[in-house]
């Protein structure tokens, strides 16, 4: 008998499935190939910005140790500014190792809007952009039977912007020349008596700037009866020439006091000119730069910070103005203010999202590309906070900077490190009062909502919901108290804005001027 003679016929079969097998794989494969070339080049992508995020961390470790180093190096003719004899002939130290250190890198959401699905959640604001404004003219086309654009609000918040333009040429031109000339001043060196002339000199130039800066814009302001826009032109420039000249003098000085019998060792005046326009309040005589610069980039920046103050006045058009402009005409009421802040928390938390994208990301990125200002860290992921210390600190990081390097820090130098929480008061005193005296300046009366809201609640929210608390639930809190916290600051404003429009003092004095109007306004 034959040994089994089927079997070669059944490897045949067997062959030929696992043929057709095979180009059913060939198939399959073709199909996924392009899924597979998608996969790598996310892959790539990947890799590469991982790559690229440690690499920058690893460089601001490298030049933390650095500077920590250098810190530490015992100087002969300059000794360091971390150790200052106090009355007991001891040593007080400043806190180590918290020097700003600029690198390149790009902004959170620049690097987030290279992934399509956070890349969508942008393309969702605009949509809402559309549909308001499609919105706006289908009603205006019903109600009057013709296409309207109106554009009052913003026509009336930009009213006299040339003026406010005007108006920023000096406080430029004193910014620019004052703080500069006073350092050069400081550091000539010269004999007893002539340098003390110098230096009273220098501090009575001193003394104008802050005038100039202090009292102009408010005079402009309030002689010509500037309009919010307007107003925020500024008082935002009056707040950061302030800022800078403070920063500019903070890091110069004390090198300059410590070798000014050796020759005049001011910063050259290129370094400080590109200061001012930089965005950052920390100076330094140098900042990591991008080698080119991309003009679409800008023009883009730009375009997009512009829909913003567009986005801005339809939230205010169509669902603040209709509400609060007949408020104040009605009794004041606790279940009518309750409600109007509910009202008012969606609108808020717009208005608050579009100031953080149109000023911290496009107007500030627009900036640095211009000048190839290298580190573009304006803002952390502060919508994934889990604590309201985590969003202060991640929320504004220019400004926080400016706060940490010299109010936090030179309040720990001055009173020790024991009194952390004094400097951290510190710092929410004058963060909530420069944030009110802003509000004030631009609405054009005094209601301490901001003043409140940020010293006493914030305050007390920085100390209880700290970062010890994690998990979704403490983020969800925070978003749930941001909220509110716009709602109520939309909805005391707007009616305090026409509660002074619709109840004008018939005498005006000190007290009627500070007293909220909203609540007594009946007419």
């Amino acid at each position: 008998m034959e040994p089994k003679a089927p079997q070669p016929r059944r490897r045949e079969g067997l062959g030929e499935e696992r043929q057709k097998g095979a180009c059913g794989e060939g198939d399959t494969k073709t199909h996924r190939a392009p899924d597979l070339v998608q996969w790598t080049r996310h892959m790539e992508a990947v890799k590469t910005q991982f790559l690229e995020q440690a690499q920058r961390q690893l460089a601001e470790l490298l030049d933390q140790a650095m500077w920590e180093a250098v810190q530490a190096k015992p100087q002969q003719n300059n000794p360091p500014l971390s150790t200052i004899p106090d009355s007991r002939s001891k040593t007080r130290e400043l806190p180590p190792g918290k020097r700003k250190v600029f690198i390149i890198r790009k902004s959170l959401l620049d690097e987030l809007m290279e992934v399509q699905h956070f890349r969508t959640i942008y393309h969702m604001f605009i949509a809402g952009l559309c549909v308001l404004i499609i919105s706006t003219l289908a009603i205006d086309l019903i109600d009057e039977g013709r296409l309207m654009l109106e554009f009052d609000l913003l026509i009336f918040s930009f009213g006299q912007l040339p003026l406010a333009l005007m108006t920023w040429v000096p406080m430029f031109l004193s910014t620019l020349l004052v703080p500069y000339q006073t350092l050069r001043l400081w550091a000539r060196p010269r004999a007893g008596g002539a340098w003390m002339l110098g230096a009273g000199l220098g501090c009575a130039l001193l003394a104008a700037h802050t005038a100039v800066l202090c009292i102009l814009p408010v005079h402009v302001a309030v002689k010509r009866q500037l309009p919010p826009a307007s107003r925020c032109v500024l008082v935002f420039e009056q707040v950061r020439f302030l800022m800078k000249s403070y920063s500019f003098l903070r890091e110069t000085v004390p090198g300059v006091f410590c070798v000014r019998g050796k020759g005049i060792c001011a910063p050259s005046f290129s370094s400080y000119l590109y200061f001012l326009f930089c965005p950052t309040l920390i100076y330094r005589e140098t900042y990591p730069r991008t080698p080119s610069i991309r003009w679409n980039y800008v023009a883009k920046n730009f375009a997009q910070a512009l829909g913003c103050v567009l986005y801005a006045c339809f939230i205010l058009g169509r669902l603040c103005v209709p509400v609060f402009a007949n408020m104040s005409r009605e009794p004041f009421s606790t279940r009518a203010l309750l409600l109007s802040i509910l009202h008012a928390t969606g609108p808020g938390i717009f208005m608050l999202l579009l100031i953080f994208f149109a000023f911290l990301h496009c107007w500030l990125n627009a900036f640095a590309e211009m000048l190839r200002f290298g580190d573009r860290m304006f803002y952390r992921d502060w919508w994934n906070s889990t604590s309201f210390s985590n969003y202060y600190r991640t929320w504004n990081v220019v400004v926080h900077d400016w706060l940490y390097s010299y109010v936090y820090q030179d309040g720990l130098w001055l009173l020790g490190r024991r009194a952390r929480g004094v400097a951290m008061l510190g710092v929410f005193l004058v963060s909530a009062v420069v944030h009110e005296y802003i509000f004030c300046f631009v609405l054009g009366f005094f209601y301490p909502v901001m003043l409140m809201l940020f010293l006493v609640v914030g305050g007390l929210l920085n100390f209880t919901m700290n970062d010890r608390h994690r998990g979704p639930s403490w983020n969800v809190l925070m978003w749930v108290l941001l909220f509110l916290g716009q709602g109520i600051q939309v909805s005391l404003y707007c009616q305090e804005w026409y509660a002074r429009r619709h109840c004008p003092l018939s005498q005006t004095t000190f007290w009627g001027l500070v007293t909220p109007r909203s609540w007594s306004c009946h007419p």
